[in-house]
């Protein structure tokens, strides 16, 4: 392994000379592309085990809905839902990221032992950046304005590009600050976060602009409206290949983690895009 070019992710050292792909598990009522299909713990269990065969090199499961206008639910639902799944996930051979924006929630999962910590909020919850900063596991550090429930009501910037950034890079400082690992840090500019289609589009198209940084980017577009937006609409089981596509896209620019709910198609996108990076 290139020992420059990894992220420290909890049990394991995730080589990213290659782009890897977070596969998506949603233990969830009502997110946006397949809210309750995997509440049951069995449900979800089943479909961990099909991303892993499809090819997923880390798993991230959330039981809050973060879709626009969703509204949160109470930590102790949150916990209920993870607890059986993580609990039995972690098992596998394979770094488990938790998708959550709660200091409380992020505290039992990593008692658990999960390896990562994906914060929409960029660990802004009170003692969120403290309680990270005693494990060793990754962080993702995301972009979003405001909370799901109202980020769609502000989408104007005088500089997109500045804005994102800097908030990202002054996040990234203040995890340094507090004891984390630069090797331990990724950043995600958010797509579909506060942003309208345009903007998400032309933040995949400036990827580059956040590799600059110095961090490892990670990149969620799966199945997302700014998606089905350039589709004429599209519902959301017709946005896989055009997911598939912009993920390429987004690699080929420089993200070296891809979050997706079609394991499978991405994998075979991504080995497509590694035709033309040699």
């Amino acid at each position: 392994m290139n020992t420059e070019n990894f992220l420290q992710c909890g049990r394991f050292q995730l080589d990213l000379n290659r782009p890897k792909i977070m596969g998506i598990l949603n233990l969830t009522p009502d997110s946006f592309s397949d809210g309750g299909k995997f509440i049951e713990p069995r449900n979800a269990l089943i479909h961990a085990e099909k991303m892993l065969k499809d090819g997923a090199d880390i798993l991230d499961i959330g039981a809050e809905s973060t879709r626009p206008g969703s509204e949160s639910i109470s930590v102790e639902e949150e916990i209920s839902r993870l607890k059986p799944v993580v609990s039995e996930l972690l098992k596998q051979s394979l770094p488990i990221s938790i998708d959550t924006k709660n200091t409380r929630t992020m505290e039992a999962m990593l008692d658990l032992g999960v390896d990562m910590i994906n914060d929409v909020r960029a660990l802004e919850d009170d003692g969120a950046v403290d309680l990270v900063a005693k494990y060793d596991c990754a962080v993702c550090l995301m972009h979003m304005r405001g909370m799901p429930i109202n980020m769609q009501m502000d989408t104007n910037y005088g500089n997109l590009l500045a804005e994102v950034s800097g908030y990202l890079q002054e996040r990234a400082r203040i995890c340094l600050e507090a004891g984390i690992d630069k090797k331990r840090i990724c950043l995600d500019y958010g797509f579909g976060f506060g942003k309208t289609p345009e903007q998400n589009f032309e933040l995949v198209r400036q990827t580059r602009v956040f590799v600059e940084l110095g961090y490892p980017i990670l990149l969620g577009v799966s199945r997302k409206s700014s998606i089905g937006h350039f589709l004429g609409g599209a519902p959301v089981q017709e946005r896989i290949t055009a997911s598939a596509v912009v993920a390429a896209f987004g690699a080929y620019f420089g993200a070296k983690i891809i979050r997706a709910h079609d394991v499978r198609e991405t994998k075979d996108a991504l080995l497509m895009c590694e035709q033309f990076m040699k």
